[in-house]
């Protein structure tokens, strides 16, 4: 009984082993069966496409999360993976819908954006980096990428047009269009669900009414840009846009045909938006190179009053000192009355010693006869005013230089790569203000004179500027202040293949103190015109080869005046501080935003309206903006 007991049980367990395996593979298959189902209706299989562009960047952003989500409790990562299954079943639950998705416009623009701003950085640009981007994105988070990208947008701007983009940045207004947005984003979808539309002929009528919506929103956008300017009853015609919009992605139409139609738009769009900011950049430029009407027509009146009642000639009488090589002389060339009055009146007010300074203002023809009645009227002190008409000047080869002579300092503005201690990269613009082809006369207009001192007409000065003629030069010809941010072996390029020290500094007009016998013993003036010769004759441009040729007649040749004498970038720079402003000895205006156009950055303006007369009637009767 035992062993048939014994027996029994030894029979009866290898029966057990037997179903055991193919009970534990039914299940395994039961499982599999019920999960593969819930794996693509959760989307959970775009994880293990590797291939996919969509799959990468999920994986992506998993692995740049991972950080923070180590730093959270179990409870937190649940509900995370959660949070996750769920986006993931509204984007398949989107993605299946027959609309197209709302977010579409919105991703469109931005690849267009991302296209533009490509296409707009310089050749010599250093290329971003996506390993950069990213670094700075884990350090900085969201916020300071989105700073990033507007700072690099700056700076690619300031390049394509120079001062524009910070005068556009100052003067952006906020216009309340809110509704007109609105109007711009239905029509936007309107226009490209109508294409599709059309093509049915079961839906004439829905064609026609979208079509008539179209037009009326179109006619009302090309009359208004803000919501006060709308018609009373744009509410009802917003609503019926809707509606139609609602029916149109109601009815089953060729995704691609409206995929096609909204790049079209995106394209067209970005077009119009270029050609706007071109045509903005244009009409700047224009404003700040031309003369304003004001101050035109300043120069008519006065011009007018002259040959009404001329004024006594007081030129004889003062002929001694104007060619007196003991006394002060101060140089000016320009054809703006009010900026040269500017100039001369912050001098002799922040002068100890006013008696024995001279002025000497250089126009041309059609101011002349303006700034000999403005400085006739308007007196200085004890100083001494004499006005020039160089186009009517004896001068030796002075028919040769009249056709290309330009009264004021020519500006450059110049962009080139830098890199700073850290090995960073990255594209400098600088405002270079030089000599013009009128600077390179002055030996001749001025053969008794030994030394000179040239203002700038877009200067303010605030301390006396006596030193200046107390300085030692040496040799030097040219005393000056240095922009040492920028070094003749970064401007190669402008010099082509002359000589020159790498190491040399670039200089600034804007006040010069001029030693005329150096000028002479070097005979610059020959030096100049041959060097503009053989470059006009390389690049065919004059304007081009003034820039290399200063630089290169006064190379060894000019002194290095102290930082402290002049502050620059008035005229295009608004971050200098105005207190550093108010402590300098002189200000310089130089870029495109002079202090008498409207277009002058605010803040500078006070300073250099000190010193113009407001009292003045001729003033008051051009309407100069003061």
């Amino acid at each position: 009984m035992k062993g048939a007991a014994g027996g029994g049980s030894s029979y009866t367990l290898p029966a057990k082993r037997r179903w055991k395996g193919p009970v534990i593979g039914v299940l395994g298959l039961v499982l599999l069966s019920m999960l593969v189902p819930l794996v693509f209706l959760l989307g959970l299989h775009n994880s293990f496409q590797s291939y996919s562009g969509y799959a990468s960047e999920q994986h992506s952003s998993r692995t740049n999360d991972a950080r923070i989500y180590n730093q959270n409790s179990d409870a937190g990562t649940r509900n995370k993976s959660k949070e996750d299954q769920s986006r993931h079943v509204h984007d398949l639950i989107r993605r299946l819908a027959p609309t197209i998705p709302k977010d579409f416009r919105r991703n469109s623009v931005n690849e267009a954006k991302n296209k533009t701003n490509a296409l707009t950085l310089l050749p010599d640009m250093p290329k971003p980096s996506l390993k950069a981007n990213n670094t700075s994105a884990t350090h900085k988070g969201d916020m300071g990428d989105k700073e990033d990208g507007n700072g690099e947008n700056k700076k690619i701007c300031e390049l394509r047009f120079g001062s524009y983009c910070l005068w556009r940045q100052e003067h952006r207004e906020r216009t309340k269009d809110f509704t007109v947005k609105k109007m711009k984003d239905l029509l936007y979808v309107a226009r490209a669900y109508y294409p599709s539309i059309a093509k049915l002929p079961a839906l004439d009528k829905l064609s026609h009414e979208l079509k008539q919506n179209i037009q009326e929103f179109e006619r009302v956008l090309s009359e208004t840009i803000v919501d006060k300017d709308l018609p009373l009853q744009i509410e009802k015609k917003l609503d019926t846009m809707e509606a139609t919009i609602a029916r149109a992605k109601s009815h089953p139409v060729e995704c691609s045909n409206v995929d096609k139609k909204f790049r079209q738009l995106v394209d067209l769009t970005e077009d119009e938006a270029n050609f706007h900011m071109k045509q903005s950049a244009f009409l700047y430029q224009l404003a700040v190179q031309t003369m304003p009407k004001s101050l035109h027509c300043l120069s008519l009146r006065l011009t007018v009053d002259y040959f009404r009642s001329p004024p006594p000639d007081m030129e004889l009488s003062l002929a001694d000192k104007f060619i007196n090589p003991d006394l002060h002389h101060y140089v000016i060339f320009s054809n703006n009355i009010l900026a040269s009055s500017a100039v001369i009146n912050s001098t002799v007010m922040n002068a100890n010693e006013t008696s024995g300074q001279v002025f000497h203002v250089l126009t041309d023809r059609l101011n002349y006869f303006a700034m000999k009645l403005w400085f006739f009227q308007n007196k200085y002190k004890e100083a001494i005013v004499q006005v020039l008409n160089i186009e009517d000047l004896k001068l030796n080869d002075h028919d040769k230089v009249s056709q290309v002579y330009q009264l004021p300092p020519e500006e450059f503005r110049i962009s080139f790569r830098s890199v700073d201690k850290l090995s960073r990269a990255w594209v400098q613009t600088e405002y270079l203000s030089l000599f013009a082809h009128s600077h390179y006369l002055l030996p001749d207009v001025f053969p008794t004179l030994r030394k000179v001192v040239i203002l700038d007409d877009d200067i303010i000065v605030q301390k006396d500027l006596f030193a200046l003629w107390s300085l030692d030069m040496g040799e030097k010809v040219n005393g000056a202040v240095l922009l040492c941010t920028v070094k003749l072996s970064q401007l190669q390029n402008y010099l082509g293949d002359n000589r020159f020290d790498e190491d040399s500094c670039a200089w600034m007009s804007g006040l010069n103190i001029i030693n005329l016998d150096g000028w002479r013993k070097h005979d610059l003036t020959k030096i100049f015109r041959r060097l503009i010769l053989k470059l006009k004759a390389e690049d065919g441009l004059s304007e081009a080869a003034t820039l290399p040729a200063t630089l290169l007649t006064f190379q060894g040749l000019v002194y290095g005046l102290d930082d402290e004498w002049v502050l620059s970038g008035l005229g295009y720079n608004y971050g200098l501080d105005v207190e550093i402003a108010k402590k300098a000895r002189v200000l310089h205006y130089n870029g495109n935003m002079k202090p008498w156009l409207e277009l002058g950055i605010p803040k500078y303006k006070g300073f250099w309206r000190n010193f113009i007369y407001p009292e003045n009637s001729f003033l008051s009767d051009c309407n100069v903006n003061q």
